[in-house]
């Protein structure tokens, strides 16, 4: 079941370019990473899905129902949290997450009170009074206290300390294992990697690559090291050539015998040969006309 689909989803601000064209799908049960740097159009997808922002033109459906017909509907099994924490000023943390409870029309209070203890969340204060890290605490228990089908997050992490980040990520994998979606934006590449089954790389508005992490990390491509040399001799079909501190790494796509003829020829301590991680993968992809086969 597609849990998000969305066909030819285009959002633009007057003449200014939001998302062109997404066609977008969420599988039921995915723990899908949606990847872009700043301003690639994470935030306006998302915004657009959960309704904040009218499309301009296209569909998008959640649960197999309209983003626009059928919103109370929608919004009332999604777990959304924005990139930005912000709060009504002046206001208890207890009493936030009471009335995004009560929005929910649940009662969310033994749930709330587990995830406020797991998150070192002090419910007595105000917001104003609170940092960055511990806003976004505040907008995760609402994001989840409710329990909802569909988790739509767009740059959790940010402001979140490491150690808090890693106890979102052991609470957002509980929810998973009990079957619920989530759909995760992030810049953040090593966070996908080690968290999402599916991923969609998004620059400038449009999907240029969407499939399984480890097959958007496998390709004929490798990652090569070179240790205990000064220069390079001519290699066929390498980019991002980088000097190391006791020689080079780079990219080679050709086959791994020619590499290997030409190494053998060269007086080196040592050769690494890997694949390529996802930030090469997507660094790669965000090159002009750039693709991975």
């Amino acid at each position: 079941m597609h849990v998000i689909e969305t066909n030819v989803l285009t959002k633009y601000y007057g003449k200014a370019r939001g998302i062109i064209n997404l066609n977008l799908s969420v599988e039921e049960g995915d723990f899908f990473g949606f990847i872009g740097p700043n301003g690639a159009g994470k935030s306006t997808t998302i915004r657009t899905l959960v309704g904040l922002t009218q499309k301009t033109s296209g569909s998008a459906r959640i649960f197999g129902k309209d983003i626009e017909q059928d919103k109370e509907k929608i919004l009332a099994d999604i777990g959304y949290m924005p990139s930005e924490a912000m709060f009504y000023p002046g206001m208890k943390v207890r009493d936030i997450i009471k009335l995004s409870a009560d929005l929910h029309k649940k009662d969310c209070r033994k749930q709330a009170v587990q995830l406020c203890e797991q998150l070192q969340l002090d419910t007595s204060r105000k917001i104003d009074e609170l940092s960055l890290g511990n806003r976004k605490k505040v907008s995760i228990v609402c994001a989840m206290q409710h329990n909802p089908r569909l988790y739509i997050l767009d740059e959790p992490t940010s402001g979140l300390d490491p150690l808090m980040q890693k106890e979102f990520f052991t609470l957002l994998k509980e929810r998973h294992k009990t079957g619920a979606t989530i759909f995760l934006s992030s810049h953040i590449l090593s966070e996908i990697q080690r968290n999402c089954n599916r991923a969609a790389i998004i620059r400038e508005g449009q999907i240029i690559a969407c499939n399984r992490v480890e097959n958007l990390t496998q390709t004929n491509t490798k990652h090569v090291t070179v240790h205990g040399i000064t220069s390079l001799p001519d290699i066929p079909n390498i980019r991002n050539l980088q000097t190391t501190s006791d020689g080079f790494s780079f990219l080679f796509q050709g086959e791994i015998s020619v590499l290997l003829q030409i190494l053998s020829r060269i007086n080196l301590t040592d050769v690494n040969i890997a694949d390529p991680d996802l930030e090469e993968i997507f660094l790669h992809y965000y090159e002009k006309g750039g693709t991975m086969s």
